[in-house]
């Protein structure tokens, strides 16, 4: 199934930095690029140890209704670097038309460099139902019932 998603290039944003896209025919999430303000694209962004930025895409975007965005790290960044995403997975809503910008956390022990062009996350378009909300006075009876945290395993 192909789902339409239209992106925009925001004002000042490099034309030359690739829309999202799959890396494989089989990838469930495309790349999603940093394309930074004309006075960082060329030194970049040095995100330090334990430090967040906002890194911009340049792009605005329009999903179809009852779908999201989702934005996931990269596993490559996450084992190498200790980049991720503190909001793990991110939504981008159906109706939302603003700048997309992705929360990047550095949880190793070294400064990273965020680099004008770079593959800094990946985004998954995902059914998003809206579902009807309401108070019951009980619940059904489920194997599972009120067992909490960690009572379906050891592991």
């Amino acid at each position: 199934m192909t789902v339409r998603v239209r992106f925009q290039r925001l004002s000042g944003s490099d034309p030359d930095v690739p829309l999202p896209a799959y890396a494989t025919a089989g990838a469930a999430g495309a790349d999603i690029r940093a394309n930074l303000a004309a006075e960082n694209r060329a030194e970049g962004i040095v995100l330090p140890s334990m430090g967040r930025v906002l890194v911009p895409t340049g792009l605005a975007c329009e999903l179809p209704p009852g779908y999201e965005m989702q934005i996931r790290a990269r596993s490559g960044l996450a084992l190498r670097h200790g980049i991720a995403l503190p909001n793990a997975p991110a939504t981008i809503d159906s109706d939302y038309r603003g700048p997309i910008g992705v929360i990047l956390v550095n949880l190793g022990s070294e400064p990273y460099l965020v680099v004008h062009g770079a593959r800094i996350a990946q985004i998954v378009i995902a059914p998003a139902p809206q579902a009807h909300f309401e108070l019951a006075e009980t619940l059904d009876e489920s194997q599972r019932g009120t067992a909490g945290y960690g009572s379906t395993g050891v592991d």
